[in-house]
């Protein structure tokens, strides 16, 4: 025993002698080379840690981030640097409300370097745990192997909550939360025997949201505060390829209606006014009071040929939820503006009413395909209009979801190659002003340079969902539940 205990003890000697440590490090006058950019973000005081790699050729890497005299270190043979999940927790817990410092250095060529320090802050704002998303391939000619994953942002647990196996390698559409509530979600699966899942106080529904007067069934949907109401939109999407080498694809609705269904009736509602051959409506969502129903109109129908010149207001209308009733005037809230980027799509308004966050491009309504779309935000009560530049990049900057508290917002981001969209997190404060966004952190840091495909429309939700694909394929099996 005596003989294991000291061969035991030279093991961790000289492990403890291979950890790269940096030895007179001489300090460079450049920003840390990291991937992913986590320099001067604002981060919840919940978030898992913020893991990365070193855009460097260098044969070790180490990286101490401090609040007072709390430190904690990170160590690599290689270019990737990975922090102890409870010692991380607890640092940040320290430091709520107030900034971590980091420092980073590298040994390139044989010498240690170190980079410019630089400061995290730490909101005592936490974000909603439970993060959803459709993990799809960024192509536009087929659909394949999709799935739907719930990810907890306060570590890395990852489960899959639709999966392709178990709904025969059909199309499904994303998952959708009311009011960030893990008990009251749908998705929907497409295709002979699919139909709207609804996930309401843990009891999973099939419903049929298509009628014979419908140009499709549901497209794109959200629950009224209460979560009786669904107020959705058809859409027929056509997608068409570009002449020019610089522009891949563009999708465009040749018909889109908006409709309200009762959830607990099976009864439709309908307006003239969203209903209409001459205008093309789209991206309903109701007012967190559940007074207003905005969404985005244009004229119609579209035409292939003039694309360019097809925009969209940001409009709204009343709702009363004790009758189902529709009001009788369209308000137009921003209204589009040929010649300038003024097309919106997919508004969401934050949890207090005050913001509607929405995404702008110069045209059209697949903002996904646009390099050029940005996040803006408006001030419901001012009008006025936050164009969100610390946010945006030069890349598409879209499908966006709200936390519970309204302090933070997740949106797909494809700023890194143009073509794979990932979550990002912005944190915004009383006032409207907006933090630096910073993407979903992994547990690899090379996680992202091997992934293969896109993060769809994320969501943020307050626990893991009650279901599971099993689930999901046993109600899919049922006969589904007709509206009128």
């Amino acid at each position: 025993m005596h003989k294991l205990y000291k061969a035991f003890l030279l093991i961790l000697i000289f492990a403890i002698s291979c950890t790269p440590t940096p030895k007179d490090a001489v300090k460079v006058e450049q920003e840390v080379p990291m991937y992913p950019d986590y320099q001067g973000v604002t981060v919840p005081v919940n978030i898992a840690p913020l893991n990365f790699l070193l855009r460097e050729d260098c044969q070790a890497a180490w990286a101490e981030i401090s609040y007072g005299e709390q430190k904690l270190v990170a160590k690599s043979r290689g270019n990737e640097l990975k922090f102890n999940l409870k010692d991380w927790k607890r640092l940040l817990q320290s430091a709520s409300g107030d900034s971590l410092k980091v420092t980073v250095a590298a040994k390139v060529k044989g010498q240690w370097q170190e980079y410019l320090p630089f400061e995290i802050y730490v909101s005592p704002d936490s974000i909603d745990p439970y993060l959803t998303y459709r993990l799809i391939e960024p192509d536009y000619e087929v659909f394949s192997r999709l799935q739907i994953k719930e990810r907890c942002v306060e570590d890395f647990t990852e489960r899959t909550i639709c999966d392709y196996n178990e709904v025969g390698n059909r199309c499904m559409n994303c998952h959708t939360y009311g009011k960030n509530r893990h008990d009251l979600s749908f998705l929907y699966v497409r295709g002979e025997g699919g139909g709207f899942i609804l996930n309401k106080d843990g009891k999973l529904r099939k419903l049929s949201m298509k009628t014979e007067d419908m140009v499709s069934g549901s497209v794109y949907a959200q629950f009224s505060p209460d979560g009786n109401w669904v107020v959705f939109s058809t859409n027929v999407i056509i997608p068409a390829f570009h002449a020019k080498p610089s522009k891949r694809l563009e999708v465009f609705d040749s018909k889109s209606n908006v409709y309200v269904a009762n959830l607990q009736t099976n009864e439709i509602m309908r307006s003239s006014l969203l209903v209409d051959s001459t205008k093309l409506s789209t991206f309903p969502t109701f007012s967190p009071d559940g007074k207003s129903i905005y969404f985005c109109m244009a004229q119609g129908p579209a035409d292939p040929r003039t694309l360019d010149s097809l925009q969209y207001s940001l409009c709204r209308v009343s709702f009363d939820q004790s009758t189902g009733s529709i009001g009788n005037k369209i308000d137009t809230i921003v209204e589009a503006r040929a010649g300038e980027k003024r097309s919106v799509s997919h508004p969401r308004i934050s949890p207090n009413g005050k913001w509607l966050l929405y995404a702008v491009a110069n045209y059209g309504t697949f903002p996904i395909w646009h390099p050029e779309a940005d996040q803006q935000m408006i001030d419901l009560e001012t009008g006025e209009i936050n164009t969100l530049d610390i946010v945006n990049s030069e890349k598409s900057d879209t499908y966006h979801s709200w936390s519970s508290s309204g302090r933070w917002f997740v949106f797909a981001s494809k700023r890194d190659d143009g073509l794979y969209g990932k979550p990002y997190f912005c944190h915004i404060d009383a006032d409207g002003t907006a933090s630096k966004p910073f993407v979903l952190p992994q547990k690899e840091p090379g996680f992202y340079d091997n992934n293969l495909k896109s993060f769809n429309t994320p969501e943020l939700g307050t626990g893991p969902v009650p279901f599971s694909p099993a689930d999901i394929a046993a109600i899919l099996s049922t006969q589904s539940e007709s509206m009128q």
